[in-house]
């Protein structure tokens, strides 16, 4: 009886030491990797993963990279369904009330998330995260990202993926040509820098259009066309001190640091090249590529591009040839709050037949092994997103300046702003695109605040104003709403 008795505490002795090991080994193993073992019998006798992705440059990872990669490593082939941005949010929403089940793997724009999570769209990631033992991999997005992007009412519908975020750029030739210090200073008693103040920066745009009139080039170019003002809108009023709504959730937008925001941007207008109001993102940087424009704001593809390094990539022969490589200097917009603007987030649709396959591909992607290479992919126009991406060896090396582009990233990972995030933000920022092109009908600033603040509070009403308000102040409450 001692004997058998003996025996069966050996036997659950090995168990538990076989048990440890596994789990040992199981935590050493990369969520990249887990993802792979975990898919693999999922994937046995070859299954499609339908992911919604933005048309473009950004569907040439999943299609030239990363796509073909997980069908290697799994069995699992990925299918990508391309959409432009404008036709993601009503693309996703559509499919999942048809409930066909077409998507299995989705990418949404942050902003979107509390509406798709409230349809029920969007499927709970927090099991999937325990299961599959990714929650310390989480900790390692940017904490921006990671603490604004990810989650709803507590829980994850989605992995912060790409680190867009407006960065400032400047010449750093002209700032540091000495005929243009000294007249500076002489002019306006203070050294020529790039600009931490909006008042800084009007002064060095209106210095820079008159001393470099004879040499062709601007004080600044930026965004101006509705849809990209929308973002510089919301990053510099809430710089300025505004707030979108008051504790009774009526629009507060109409402020005066919402005036304050639309007249200086009319008057900055004039040290910027003629035409400005209707410049996107291509037109705006085709200017600065071009050597025209002193100053720019604008997402992290700027800083590549304006580098030269992907001058020979195909994908990429739209952008204009870069006439001030090595001449780029990168830092935070004046304020020091940059917009988190748009960005990605993966996330799992809820319609899916095959959760869990779909669930380990966005793991992988997403993870610290595999997002190190795809930020690093010359075609596409993920960013930075993650600590180890803003230190990665491979990266700093990418171009001469490109250690100084990433602490410029990395410090905005760790003050940006997050977009507005309601039910219904559509229709708020369709409001907002709408004045926006009124100002530069020549319409007065305060009037078309008022009249946005009006259709605020008429969609505010429509949602249900305590239904919003719990959302909004939810969102409040994020470290990324407003400055610190």
């Amino acid at each position: 009886m001692k004997q058998a008795q003996f025996g069966l505490r050996a036997v659950a002795a090995l168990f538990a030491v076989a048990t440890l090991a596994w789990s040992t080994g199981a935590a050493a193993q990369s969520a990249a990797q887990r993802a792979v073992d975990a898919a693999k019998p999922l994937c046995a006798g070859g299954k499609t993963i339908t992911i919604v992705w933005e048309a473009g440059l950004q569907s040439l990872d999943p299609l030239n990279f990363s796509g073909p990669k997980w069908e290697q490593l799994t069995g699992c082939k990925v299918k990508v369904v391309e959409a432009p941005v404008s036709e993601m949010f009503t693309k996703i929403m559509q499919e999942f009330r048809a409930g066909t089940g077409a998507y299995d793997a989705l990418n949404v724009i942050p902003a979107w998330m509390p509406d798709l999570a409230q349809a029920g769209a969007l499927e709970v990631l927090d099991p999937y995260v325990e299961k599959y033992g990714y929650a310390k991999e989480l900790q390692t997005i940017a904490a921006t990202y990671r603490d604004n992007q990810m989650k709803v009412n507590g829980k994850i519908y989605g992995f912060p993926d790409d680190g867009d975020v407006f960065i400032f750029y400047y010449r750093k030739d002209l700032f540091a040509r000495d005929d243009l210090k000294k007249a500076f200073k002489a002019k306006h008693g203070y050294d020529l820098a790039p600009p931490k103040t909006w008042k800084q920066f009007d002064d060095i745009g209106s210095f820079f259009t008159e001393a470099l009139k004879s040499e062709g080039i601007y004080g600044a170019s930026m965004f101006r066309e509705s849809g990209y003002g929308n973002f510089m809108f919301q990053e510099r009023f809430r710089n300025e001190g505004g707030k979108f709504f008051d504790a009774n959730m009526k629009a507060t937008i109409n402020s005066p640091a919402g005036v304050k925001v639309l007249t200086e941007w009319r008057n900055e207008n004039r040290f910027m090249p003629p035409g400005v109001e209707k410049f996107g993102f291509v037109e705006n940087l085709a200017v600065f590529l071009e050597g025209k424009s002193a100053m720019t704001i604008s997402w992290p593809p700027y800083g590549r591009f304006a580098a030269g390094y992907l001058s020979e990539e195909k994908a990429l022969s739209w952008v204009p040839k870069s006439k001030i490589a090595g001449k780029v200097g990168y830092t935070l917009p004046p304020g020091g709050h940059p917009e988190l603007a748009a960005g990605f987030a993966l996330s799992v649709a809820a319609g899916s037949k095959q959760k869990e396959a779909a669930y380990l591909f966005i793991q992988w992607l997403n993870s610290e092994d595999t997002s190190n290479q795809r930020v690093q992919l010359p075609y596409a126009l993920r960013d930075p997103f993650r600590d180890s991406h803003f230190t990665n060896p491979g990266y700093l090396k990418l171009w001469p300046d490109a250690k100084d582009y990433l602490a410029a990233l990395q410090a905005a990972s760790k003050t940006g702003l997050l977009d507005l995030s309601l039910i219904q933000t559509d229709k708020y920022e369709e409001a907002l695109r709408q004045g926006i092109s009124r100002l530069w009908a020549g319409e007065d600033p305060k009037k078309i605040l008022d009249d946005i603040a009006k259709q605020w509070d008429e969609v505010t009403a429509k949602v249900g104003v305590e239904k919003q308000k719990a959302v909004y102040s939810a969102w409040a409450a994020k470290s990324g709403a407003y400055p610190k």
